[in-house]
């Protein structure tokens, strides 16, 4: 059977006459009747009961049918998806992202991406609270944890890139005080707390708890209560105390790439980590994505899975002079 019988059939069952069918077919009534005969012995199967007043299918005509009904919408999704791929992407994509990591390494890999697609246009909006995204008519946001739990099914999450934190002092620091020699010997050193915005009410941001080995969820982290004299909800101005030697800091590796590869910083306690700071693409739950945004996920896949900031700094560093300090 080849697509015209698929569509003979249906026309035949949907419009109950061969006459009819043949109007909706657009050929003569004797093609109609002509083509069902042959593919009726073709098969070895009588698919209609033919009577006066109307034609209906046989038990056999109905799963012919049937099939043919998911046969024809095959191809049709086929040859759309065919044509999408040849038409060049177009549009406009609105994106929500964090200050640090929107600007540090989103923004570039946003503009390479237009680059590629010149008719995209692409707004990013930078906050430290998630937007609702459906209501402000944000298309995703990339975010620094996966929607969990009942909430899951309305939304679309797909990780990016793994990442964690990592504990870091400045060589000053150490070269003062001493670095920490176990989780518990923290206790004893000022550790410079984050207290970020949009988090639980109540949260410990004082308590610390951090992995033997990254991504080894079998264990239980290890909790490390931390006290120190700076604190604030401005991961930027803790970086900045860190960098001049006030304290030990619990940070992740995307956010210090350039303070590590310049030996700004160094990390302390290397074994330990808090691997829950996932770069995730979260958007609200559609049934169908416009191929622009399909072709964006794609790219920001493969340009952040393999965690560039655990090896190279951003480009905005790489281009800075020798010991200079990234722009806040």
């Amino acid at each position: 059977m080849d697509r015209s019988d698929l569509e003979l059939v249906l026309a035949v069952r949907d419009q109950g006459s061969l006459a009819a069918a043949a109007r909706s077919l657009d050929v003569a009534p004797s093609v109609v009747t002509k083509r069902l005969a042959a593919l009726e012995a073709r098969l070895g199967q009588r698919l209609f009961q033919r009577t006066t007043r109307r034609v209906s299918p046989t038990a056999e005509g109905e799963t012919v049918c049937e099939r043919a009904l998911v046969l024809l919408q095959g191809f049709t999704a086929l040859e759309a998806e065919l044509q999408e791929r040849k038409a060049e992407p177009t549009g406009l994509i609105r994106l929500a992202a964090t200050f640090g990591f929107g600007r540090l390494w989103l923004g570039p890999a946003l503009a390479n991406f237009q680059e590629r697609y010149p008719r995209v246009e692409i707004q990013l909006q930078l906050t430290e609270q998630l937007p609702d995204l459906a209501l402000e008519g944000f298309d995703g946001a990339i975010w620094l944890w996966s929607v969990q739990g009942r909430q899951a099914a309305q939304w679309v999450s797909r990780r990016l890139a793994r990442n964690q934190r990592v504990l870091v002092a400045s060589p000053r620091y150490i070269k003062q005080h001493g670095a920490p020699s176990s989780l518990e010997s923290l206790q004893d050193h000022a550790c410079l707390i984050v207290r970020e915005n949009g988090n639980t009410a109540g949260q410990r941001f004082d308590m610390w708890p951090l992995h033997k080995e990254r991504g080894k969820t079998s264990a239980a982290p290890s909790r490390v209560r931390v006290h120190g004299p700076l604190s604030s909800n401005s991961g930027e101005l803790v970086r900045d105390w860190c960098v001049e030697g006030r304290g030990i800091m619990l940070r992740s590796l995307w956010d210090i790439a350039p303070q590590l590869a310049s030996g700004q910083l160094v990390r302390v306690l290397p074994g330990y980590s808090m691997p829950d700071a996932d770069i995730h693409w979260l958007a609200p739950y559609r049934p169908d994505s416009p191929r622009r945004i399909r072709l964006l996920i794609d790219f920001l896949v493969a340009q952040f899975q393999s965690a560039p900031w655990e090896t190279t700094p951003p480009a905005a560093s790489r281009a800075s002079p020798r010991g200079s300090r990234p722009a806040p």
